[in-house]
């Protein structure tokens, strides 16, 4: 009988919230396989964490990059037991004034991406009756986002499908969680513009360990949708019963600057 540990893929693993998952499920008896485009950062974070730990510098979004996953996974001779589907990105600003590559890298990297992997490694998954795929959306899923329209719609699409996957494999063995967490300690804030912006406040951020601990922990106990913090699930309930145009108002002001 094997005694081999899970292989968990983690995308965007050099940085916040995927770096925070790395170190966390290496803790809990996994190996690893961790993707991401800073060369420098895997190679540090794969010497702190040690084991079985491989790392893959790889822009996601680039052609042939499944592919290249592919060549490395059957170098390994290993399977993806988990998908932990961290990797993405967003940009503040209104639509119309916007740059069209950051646009559409957004739909590339949030949603095509995350759906091409999640096609590659999750039928393995289903065949073997167990694994699953951790896809991290965020609050922003819950409701438009003014501003940062792209971005949330992105968000509101991986929400949308991890629950739809989630029911398809029900009773299979095999776990889909979306992991929702609001405004974070990361580069995200102040990559994306939003670090000045009302909803970036210092007393609504929480710490990429705290919400890559919770979202473990949840996809672990076999949750659907794990929203973080108290606030976030008040925030995430909000947007589905008030009035949208009430809603539309309240995300706006809140994706301006302070």
């Amino acid at each position: 009988m094997s005694t081999q540990r899970p292989l968990v893929l983690v995308t965007g693993a050099s940085s916040g919230i995927g770096e925070a998952f790395a170190k966390i499920i290496a803790a809990d008896g996994c190996d690893l396989l961790l993707v991401a485009r800073r060369t420098e950062r895997l190679d540090a974070l794969k010497a702190e964490i040690g084991g079985e730990t491989h790392t893959l510098p790889l822009d996601i979004t680039a052609p042939g990059a499944g592919d290249e996953l592919d060549a490395e996974l059957a170098r390994l001779g290993r399977p993806v037991d988990i998908l932990v589907n961290n990797a993405g990105f967003g940009k503040a600003g209104p639509f119309a004034g916007s740059d069209r590559a950051d646009q559409l890298g957004m739909v590339d990297l949030n949603v095509r991406a995350l759906v091409d992997l999640t096609h590659r490694y999750l039928p393995g998954m289903v065949e073997r009756r167990t694994g699953g795929v951790l896809n991290v959306a965020s609050t922003a899923a819950f409701q438009p986002g003014p501003n940062v329209a792209v971005y949330y719609a992105s968000k509101a699409f991986v929400l949308s499908f991890s629950e739809a996957l989630s029911e398809e494999v029900r009773g299979s063995g095999v776990t889909i969680s979306a992991l929702c967490p609001g405004p974070t300690h990361s580069e995200f804030g102040a990559i994306s513009g939003m670090a000045t912006h009302r909803v970036f406040r210092p007393s609504f951020l929480k710490t990429s360990e705290a919400v890559a601990r919770q979202g473990w922990a949840g996809f672990r106990a076999g949750r659907r949708v794990v929203v973080t913090g108290a606030l976030n699930k008040m925030t995430a309930a909000g947007g589905r019963v008030l009035p949208k145009g009430v809603v539309l108002r309240m995300v706006k002001r809140l994706q301006t600057d302070r």
